[in-house]
């Protein structure tokens, strides 16, 4: 068995007083040997984590000991092997960026969808599905008949939902994201915009990942995650993708045959912008981390204060 569990959450909620949170919160993490990125700012909390069950457990603890996060809801997954190098909780205008200001998912959200309750929503002709996702997470896996806003960063989004044409007649739009957050604040986004009906998966694609059979799914592919697994399937099985360390892209195994091809240096998606000094610095990366896993040490980051069994 998987012996390293990951969490990931977020919640709006206002935290007046975030910045104070941020000392207590790492060190909390750090004694229970916990690794990842918690996001904090006034708008709420925001990130992944991964450590041993007990660590995990101790920090939604004393997550949820807050009032503020009694309610905080999680989802989790098992990994092989430690996904993250470091632990980091980090001070934040908005704890996942659109750019806008106003937008507020504590006063206003669309209307939740559950997970059982998705595929009926999106199966509606009258229905627009919508990607919140970018590019690249679109490209691996998404729901059947999903619109692609084609964007770099959710910065972009804004753009794309007040010029696209499918939407230019303010339809029923419904809403879904990897685990749930850029979706919520989406929806908030398009109440703003004067959409009436809006709809967004709750807990995401990971949650449906996680609760819906694969002979029901109407999703096709798989989910990158923002971590060393790359991409999840369906019941947030490790998916068969690997990540570019050049670019952080995610590469199919068709991909990493291509010549273009070198671990740590270079892809087909980023070979032409890497130029030689560039390869020679990734080069030389990728064989200290070599060295480093050979003898047994870690190249990036530190490692957890409370040791832990990452054998299967």
């Amino acid at each position: 068995m998987s012996q390293v569990l990951v969490a990931a959450l977020y919640k709006f909620v206002s935290l007046p007083d975030f910045q104070r949170l941020k000392a207590a919160l790492q060190a909390c993490c750090e004694d229970n040997g916990v690794m990842g990125t918690l996001l904090l700012a006034a708008e709420g909390i925001n990130g992944t984590i991964a450590g041993p069950e007990e660590g995990i457990r101790a920090v939604l603890a004393y997550l949820r000991s807050d009032a503020r996060f009694a309610d905080l809801e999680h989802k989790e997954s098992w990994a092989d092997e430690m996904p993250f190098h470091r632990m980091k909780v980090r001070l934040k205008k908005e704890i996942v960026t659109l750019g806008v200001d106003g937008v507020d998912p504590t006063q206003k959200v669309g209307e939740y969808v559950k997970p059982q309750d998705w595929n009926n929503l999106i199966s509606d002709p009258d229905v627009v599905v919508v990607d919140t996702r970018n590019d690249y997470e679109y490209a691996i896996g998404t729901f059947r008949g999903a619109l692609d806003p084609k964007t770099k960063s959710f910065r972009d989004f804004p753009k794309w939902a007040e010029n696209s044409t499918a939407l230019a007649n303010k339809p029923k739009v419904a809403m879904f994201c990897t685990g749930g957050i850029r979706c919520e604040k989406a929806t908030a986004y398009m109440l703003d915009l004067g959409f009436e009906d809006v709809y967004h998966l709750e807990g995401g694609i990971l949650k449906y990942l996680e609760t819906v059979p694969e002979d029901e799914s109407l999703w096709d592919g798989q989910c990158f995650v923002f971590d060393q697994r790359v991409s999840v399937g369906h019941g947030l099985e490790p998916g068969e993708y690997d990540m570019c360390h050049a670019c952080r892209m995610p590469l199919s195994v068709e991909e990493k045959a291509s010549p273009d091809y070198v671990k740590g240096v270079s892809c087909p998606k980023c070979i032409d912008a890497i130029d030689e000094e560039k390869r020679a610095r990734f080069a030389n990366r990728q064989r200290q981390m070599e060295l480093a896993k050979a003898r047994g040490t870690t190249h990036l980051g530190t490692a957890p204060k409370k040791k832990f069994s990452s054998t299967a």
